[in-house]
């Protein structure tokens, strides 16, 4: 799944690059605007047998998983690509293969030949994008995480939906697809009974790509700024919460009410040598209804040194069900002696498909479901909940 920095830096950034980034970019939307409005929706219609591809932000997972992914499907070209300059538009060009490198986005959303719009930005500028790209006629498949806030998802949304016969997509934030089909099985045929509690923690362990952390999980004290840092860039993206709330959401529908409580360990990182501010948490407890009653208890960490990683506990009237750190799934019922390991085979999982989907979507072979704007657009006002209740002490209401 994304880290959301396609066409970006990874690691530390550059503080001019980092001050800029979003500079240029969101002075040329204000000004493109009308002109990109002016062709009307439908300007580019994709054959049966190709569709040509642009890709706004083509950063390492849109080169190394994404598009070859994408070129899976037959009749799929790779049209045009823009990243931050033209230099690294032309990088990921001769790289992958793509026909046309741009200076800027607008360039690529003008090009008649480009059928369709692979977004890998950070979310600040996903909204712009995504906006841009449908007013262009273009079929639009955007990185998680959705938008920086809940309204600029719903724009989002409104937009997909003024333009029916566009594809409008998200690449999932979730990784729980390898168990969603036996969780949600234990779920809907009765195995739980009536769901009453879930407890679960997301708690990162290491310093890997794209992780906030020290080493073995401790408090990462004097890092370096990255995109996930900053309130500009990121919004109310907050460690993963929007990841897991999205499996939540299919595993056992959106909640009602939000309280949370968050805390920064880390409050000034540093960027090219200076020290800033951070006020992204790196830590966060969240509890919140599910529509049937239901309490979940979630805990999200970046400050958690040699911690289990990540848990889930369902507990039902009848039945309880366990997910460990390494994806393993118990169960146990009532009267059982305790739980057991329930297979989970590679028949059983799901599969990434959202290229697949995307493209077989347009051909209309196939309906969007990893991931509809609706869900992306459901855990943004989730993310956000989290943050308004932090900051007031009060319970929030869903939807926002």
């Amino acid at each position: 799944m994304s880290d959301g920095s396609d066409g970006f830096p990874k690691g530390g950034l550059n503080r001019r690059e980092f001050l800029s980034a979003s500079a240029v970019p969101i002075a040329a939307a204000a000004l493109s605007g009308t002109k990109l409005a002016a062709q009307g929706p439908g300007t580019t219609v994709p054959s049966q047998d190709v569709i040509r591809l642009g890709f706004i932000g083509a950063g390492a997972n849109v080169r190394g998983t994404m598009i070859p992914r994408l070129l899976e499907n037959p009749g799929v070209e790779l049209q045009a690509v823009a990243n931050r300059s033209l230099e690294s538009s032309q990088r990921a060009a001769d790289e992958v293969g793509i026909s046309r490198a741009y200076s800027h986005w607008e360039e690529l959303l003008r090009d008649d030949d480009v059928d369709a719009v692979v977004i890998g930005t950070w979310p600040y500028m996903h909204r712009t994008l995504t906006l841009a790209s449908l007013e262009a006629g273009k079929h639009t498949l955007c990185q998680a995480r959705m938008a920086n806030t809940a309204q600029e998802a719903r724009d989002m949304l409104e937009a997909s939906l003024r333009y029916p016969h566009l594809v409008s997509q998200l690449v999932p934030t979730s990784t729980s697809y390898a168990i969603d089909n036996v969780v949600k099985q234990h779920i809907d045929e009765g195995f739980l009974g009536e769901v009453i509690s879930v407890d679960l923690q997301r708690l990162q362990r290491d310093n890997g790509p794209g992780r906030r952390t020290g080493p073995n999980g401790f408090v990462d004290v004097g890092g370096e700024l990255g995109w996930r840092h900053s309130r500009q860039y990121s919004g109310y993206n907050t460690l993963n919460i929007g990841s897991t709330m999205e499996s939540m959401i299919r595993w056992l529908g959106r909640g009602t009410r939000v309280m949370a409580m968050t805390k920064v360990h880390v409050p000034y990182r540093y960027l090219d040598g200076q020290r800033t501010s951070v006020t992204i948490p790196d830590h966060v407890d969240v509890l919140y209804e599910l529509m049937n009653g239901a309490q979940v208890h979630m805990r999200f960490s970046a400050s958690t040194g040699h911690s289990n990683g990540n848990q889930t506990w369902i507990y039902g009237t009848e039945g309880t069900l366990h997910v460990n750190q390494e994806s393993r799934i118990f169960a146990g019922r009532k009267g059982d002696s305790g739980l057991s390991e329930v297979p989970n085979g590679p028949e059983r999982r799901v599969p990434r498909i959202v290229e697949r989907q995307f493209i077989n979507a347009i051909r209309g072979t196939e309906e969007i479901t990893m991931v509809p704007f609706e869900t992306g657009v459901h855990y943004m006002e989730f993310t956000e909940a989290v943050s308004l209740s932090a900051r007031s002490g009060q319970a929030v209401y869903l939807p926002l």
